[in-house]
């Protein structure tokens, strides 16, 4: 059973939700080939194939790749998709973008943010904002999945290098879109969505200015990513790629410590696989605290200063 693995990739270098994707494309079967497409991508296509399980790393290089745009980029796996029974990605920015397009190109299901792979042709995926798992099988004869990579571990490097395979990609559908530019925040601080250790704020620091003044410190004492609820985003407090939830970024670090999150549904369904959950709310009610492996009913502005002189 041959399996397509579309990389999430920098060209560069290769995203670990890939090798995360990976260990999910093992499971349903084991001759997993990933397609690297993008321009002057070749040490992405090298990682790709020090990756164990990995069959042949496909590399597919022109300029309309460079960005991975939907249309350029799902003409290329529709056109190998005849050699493949599954085709799937990571659930990041480019996955959903590219394999909702191939799949209608198809003509063809998509099951989405699969969590767990049961058979070749069954899978679990969360619903209702992660309130309820849904089991789908597909019966679709080539079954197109995004991966929730938190769910997975990554796939580890070593052994025997697989082959690079360069393969031709047509100029179908470059005349669709165009790309315009990035807009791209850049910080020293790790990842939000790799990240170990993760100090998220919510809507009652008050502030972007207070935000700033209490979150930072911490983070910088753990080594964390800086995270935020949807409100805390929404008031301006924090930028929009710091947003954790259904509507933002999925996460599942070892630690999570939600300072002034109420924990609404949305906002839950984006970190409650973390493996340690620790809530400050001065509201003993909260529903965080509800998934909390530790929690502190006080004011954060008080705590949190504290915390950071115990660190």
């Amino acid at each position: 059973m041959a399996i397509l693995l579309f990389a999430d990739h920098y060209n560069a270098s290769l995203s670990e939700a890939t090798a995360r994707a990976l260990t999910a494309a093992s499971r349903i079967g084991t001759e997993v080939d990933i397609l690297i497409a993008g321009q002057n991508a070749a040490a992405a296509a090298d990682a790709a194939a020090q990756l164990a399980g990995v069959r042949q790393v496909l590399l597919a290089e022109t300029d309309a790749l460079e960005h991975r745009l939907a249309e350029p980029t799902a003409a290329l796996i529709v056109a190998m998709a005849g050699d493949y029974d599954t085709i799937l990605a990571p659930a990041t920015s480019s996955g959903k973008n590219v394999l909702p397009r191939v799949a209608a190109l198809l003509d063809v299901m998509q099951v989405s943010d699969v969590i767990e792979v049961l058979s070749a042709d069954t899978f679990k995926r969360p619903i209702y904002a992660g309130n309820a798992i849904e089991v789908v099988q597909s019966t679709d004869a080539t079954r197109v999945l995004t991966v929730r990579s938190s769910s997975f571990a990554p796939a580890v490097s070593g052994g025997t290098a697989a082959p690079v395979k360069t393969v031709g990609a047509s100029a179908e559908g470059a005349d669709l879109s165009s790309f315009v530019e990035n807009l791209l925040s850049h910080s020293e601080r790790p990842d939000l969505g790799s990240a170990k250790i993760i100090v998220s704020g919510g809507r009652a620091l008050g502030s972007q200015e207070r935000f700033s003044q209490v979150i930072n410190p911490i983070a910088d004492k753990l080594g964390a990513a800086v995270g935020a609820s949807r409100a805390a985003v929404d008031a301006g407090y924090a930028p929009n790629d710091f947003q954790v939830g259904q509507t933002g970024k999925v996460v599942a670090p070892d630690l999570y410590l939600a300072c002034g999150i109420s924990g609404a549904i949305q906002h839950l369904a984006g970190m409650k696989d973390s493996k340690i959950i620790v809530a400050i709310n001065n509201d003993g009610e909260a529903p965080i605290f509800q998934v909390a492996d530790y929690g502190i009913v006080g004011d954060l502005f008080e705590i949190l200063p504290e915390l950071e002189r115990q660190l």
